[in-house]
Order: structure tokens, then C-alpha cells, then sequence
């Protein structure tokens, strides 16, 4: 053999091994992506419904009000059009679902790259 065809044999072997391992630890360090953004998604989507406004005190309030108009007590209200149906939020209340919502779509695209790096 001649010194040039040894040497590609060696350089084919040694990038070989170099290639398994680098892809073998790009694996493993997309499954441990994976792992934490699901989990990092599963708890920011928890505190993001807990940090929604409860449907159910509209509710309360317009029954309420339909209750004391069936009544006939003289003080109900009979427009309840003036009733709000959305609740107003402070300011620091909109940011913090606003970084609730961008972490949370940040994880799922954090997960969407690992998912596309483990199946490329």
C-alpha cells in the first residue's frame, strides 16, 4: 500500500469514530431537551390558567341580578347592559401573561428543534 491510500483509510476510521460520537451526544443532549421543555411547558401552562380570570363571577353577577329583577324588587338594575362582561387587568397582570404566553411559546419551539434534530 502506498503511503496515501494508508492515510485516507486512517482519516475514513478516525472521523468515523469522531462523527458516531458527536451524533451520539447531539442525541442524548436532544432528548434532555425534549424532557425539559415538556416539563417546563406542562408547569408555565399551569400557572397561565391559573393566572385567568374566573368565567364563573360574571355568571354569579348576572344571575344575580336576573334573580332580583324576577323578584320585583324595585332596586334591581333592569339595564344590565352596563354590566361589564371582561374583566379589567392591571398592567402588571397583562405582562405577566404576556411572558407567561412567550415562555411557554418559547419551550414549545425549543421542543419543536429537538424533535427536528433527533429525527434529522
Amino acid at each position: 500500500k502506498d503511503v496515501d491510500s494508508n492515510f485516507w483509510e486512517t482519516y475514513k476510521k478516525v472521523s468515523t469514530e469522531y462523527d458516531d460520537d458527536f451524533l451520539a451526544r447531539a442525541n442524548d443532549d436532544m432528548g434532555i431537551i425534549l424532557t425539559f421543555a415538556g416539563l417546563f411547558s406542562a408547569v408555565n401552562s399551569a400557572f397561565i390558567i391559573g393566572m385567568q380570570p374566573n368565567p364563573g363571577d360574571t355568571t354569579n353577577t348576572l344571575l344575580l341580578h336576573l334573580i332580583l329583577i324576577m323578584t320585583g324588587d324595585q332596586n334591581a338594575v333592569r339595564d344590565i347592559s352596563n354590566l361589564s362582561s371582561t374583566t379589567r387587568f392591571s398592567s402588571s397582570t397583562v405582562w405577566m401573561q404576556a411572558l407567561g404566553y412567550a415562555s411557554l411559546a418559547s419551550s414549545v419551539l425549543a421542543a419543536f428543534g429537538a424533535v427536528l434534530g433527533k429525527q434529522w
